[in-house]
């Protein structure tokens, strides 16, 4: 792994996480307890931070940034990235799934308990509200999620990746 200070930026990580050999996090990273950082995986604090809250898995070849003096990133708790996502200068809820190469952009606002359809593209700006799901390019709201979507997919990833983790320690 690669984890390197920048510009008096050393990344921080809470209790329980698991940082795969080959994951890259660079500058003002933090992260709360229970994250896991996977393969390929790419979180670069150099222009602006990244705060991941507990329980939050970024998946093989995700990259999560920011924008420069603009926007940050910020995720919440229970959030799964999923692979070869892309999340930049964003800000995500908790309790959301964000799916495999999905792409969400500057000043996005993903709310709690949201999903994020997998080869999604959430344009610069698009505001997400609570309980949907979001599909397409771009992103548009396709249904409300349903309380089985939310235990059975959003919770179920989370605690998978926890479980996941613990294989590797």
């Amino acid at each position: 792994m690669i984890i390197k200070e920048l510009n008096g930026n050393t990344p921080q990580f809470g209790d329980d996480c698991f940082i795969a050999e080959n994951a890259v996090i660079v500058g003002e990273v933090s992260m709360g307890n229970q994250c896991s950082i996977w393969y390929n995986a790419v979180l670069r604090g150099d222009v602006h931070y990244i705060k991941l809250g507990n329980k939050v898995n970024v998946q093989d070849g995700a990259v999560i940034h920011a924008t420069y003096q603009k926007h940050p990133t910020n995720i919440g708790n229970n959030v799964s990235i999923g692979h070869n996502a892309l999340v930049h200068g964003c800000t995500i809820h908790d309790n959301v799934l964000i799916g495999m190469g999905a792409i969400v952009m500057d000043d996005c606002v993903v709310e709690s308990n949201s999903i994020i359809a997998a080869g999604a593209v959430v344009t610069k700006g698009t505001h997400i509200g609570s309980g949907t799901i979001y599909a397409g390019v771009p992103a548009k709201k396709v249904k409300d999620i349903s309380q089985e979507l939310i235990s059975g997919e959003i919770d179920r990833i989370a605690n998978n990746y926890i479980k996941y983790a613990s294989w590797y320690k």
